[in-house]
């Protein structure tokens, strides 16, 4: 069994509220718009770390993290970009990725909106874990936390970090 935090959108922010909820994974997922390597330098010796850049990203963070991640965790597999769509509205990269590759699970961030979507048509999982910096348009930070166990996705929950701006949990 893994225990997975997925993230996104931090834009160079980090708080300990975030780290308190990622204490007990196995793994966190970073969907891009890091900002800033120092933002996640503490989460990153957290768990085992993967992530991607986003459209905010410098060179820095674009040279350690690639554009896609594409892994096996428990014997699903994962597609991971920052931004991709939705199903039925997925970009033309993406879905050409998803057709070629047939991932279980897709995770893109980019929106700062958080949604857990089946894709009924490319039989795989959608999952946007929103935001959880204090700056964008998103109204409250969130991240997303499950477990894969047999290949089975189970005790998926949204985690709720507080208001856009605001530094308290």
């Amino acid at each position: 069994m893994k225990r997975i935090a997925v993230i996104s959108d931090n834009h160079g922010y980090f708080g300990d509220e975030v780290s308190r909820n990622l204490q007990d994974v196995d793994e966190i997922w970073h969907a891009g718009d890091i900002g800033n390597l120092a933002s996640i330098e503490k989460i990153r010796s957290l768990a085992t770390f993967r992530g991607v850049y986003g459209n905010i990203d410098d060179l820095v963070v674009r040279d350690i993290f690639p554009l896609n991640q594409l892994f096996v965790c428990e014997g699903l597999k994962v597609f991971m970009t920052h931004i991709g769509g939705y199903p039925g509205k997925y970009t033309a990269r993406v879905k050409q990725i998803i057709g070629d590759e047939k991932p279980n699970i897709y995770v893109c961030g980019h929106s700062h909106i958080c949604k857990v979507v089946p894709d009924h048509i490319h039989q795989l999982l959608h999952i946007n874990p929103g935001a959880y910096g204090i700056h964008g348009f998103h109204q409250f930070r969130t991240m997303i936390r499950f477990e894969i166990e047999g290949q089975k996705i189970q005790n998926m929950r949204v985690i709720e970090l507080g208001l856009r701006g605001s530094l308290k949990d």
